[in-house]
């Protein structure tokens, strides 16, 4: 049977009220009695139950965090900096994958919410009206991470994606090149449907160009995906000279497919990636990526909800990161 806190109470020859004062970290304590019920814990291996405390203070101290893929290099670093911050204010996770499906999105939330999560971190791709109206009807507060709500109703941390995708295709344009391809994940996503496609489209058309919809390749953010991007562009006979990456997976399958066909990187094809994961080193020649700041996006999204959960003043619910370029070996500059 599980020791409760009777039996502690009664080993070390206090009141259950002490016990609880001790586990809390009450101060109202003497130091020989909080010693006393410490050891009598330690004795028994007496766990408090967290479901039993957080039913009498309304807090159960857990947080929900629903991300698409568990295994993405890029959501264990938003994944990462969340954890930590949840663990310096004292929060525990529980953490869900959702494989970007929107029926199982929604049965996730709900099911958190059903544990009495204190809030819940969401990452995914396109939010419906329905996950709007989810997140609305939940009693405890939600912060989206690298997620964009259009309306711009729920809490949010992001960068500025339209703007980073025109800074890098820009400075391809500034490079000399005539044109300038682009490699993007699914267009449903609003992140790439709309503010990197928009920020493409703005500085193709700075430049004097028109956009050109055989210059697009539509991913599905995978290596393979990137591979076979750079082949239709090659069999439907154009020779890309620059060609800007949605994420730095499919960056890495640009310059491998572009390797195999015997072009060299970046003599040949220049390319620059998004998000800057562990992976934009690990490949050669190393990749120049637009910095998103994954860990930071995570980390100010926990402490977003941290402060939503205790009620403390928020002057900004829709936050925006700072973001840059960093070039490396797969440019020229």
């Amino acid at each position: 049977m599980n020791t409760t806190i009777y039996d502690v109470a009664r080993e070390a020859g206090v009141s259950m009220a002490t016990v609880s004062r001790v586990v809390n970290g009450n101060p109202n304590v003497k130091p020989s009695t909080r010693k006393k019920v410490l050891e009598a814990i330690d004795r028994l291996g007496y766990r408090p139950n967290a479901v039993a405390r957080g039913l009498a203070s309304k807090k159960t101290t857990t947080v929900g965090v629903i991300i698409p893929d568990i295994s993405s290099i890029f959501f264990a670093e938003l994944a990462r900096g969340i954890e930590d911050i949840a663990t310096m204010y004292k929060y525990n996770i529980i953490l869900c994958n959702s494989d970007q499906n929107k029926e199982k999105e929604i049965h996730l939330l709900n099911t958190l919410l059903g544990k009495q999560v204190d809030g819940i971190v969401f990452m995914g791709g396109k939010i419906t009206e329905e996950h709007v109206e989810e997140f609305k009807r939940a009693a405890v507060p939600i912060v989206m991470a690298a997620t964009v709500d259009v309306n711009e109703e729920i809490p949010s941390v992001n960068i500025d994606y339209q703007q980073a995708v025109y800074d890098a295709v820009k400075h391809m344009f500034e490079q000399g090149h005539k044109t300038v391809h682009m490699v993007t994940g699914p267009l449903e996503d609003p992140i790439n449907g709309y503010h990197k496609f928009t920020g493409y489209r703005k500085a193709v058309e700075e430049a004097g160009k028109k956009v050109d919809e055989t210059h697009i390749f539509v991913g599905d953010y995978t290596y393979d995906s990137g591979i076979e991007a750079l082949e239709a562009f090659l069999e439907s006979g154009q020779e890309p000279t620059a060609v800007f990456v949605g994420t730095d997976e499919m960056a890495l399958g640009v310059i491998h497919g572009a390797q195999d066909r015997g072009l060299k990187i970046p003599e040949d094809i220049e390319v620059i990636g998004f998000d800057n994961t562990r992976l934009a080193t690990m490949v050669r020649p190393t990749l120049s990526t637009v910095v998103q700041p994954m860990y930071d996006i995570g980390a100010v999204a926990m402490r977003l909800l941290t402060k939503l959960m205790n009620k403390e003043k928020v002057e900004e619910h829709t936050v925006v990161l700072p973001h840059r370029i960093q070039f490396r070996n797969t440019t020229k500059n």
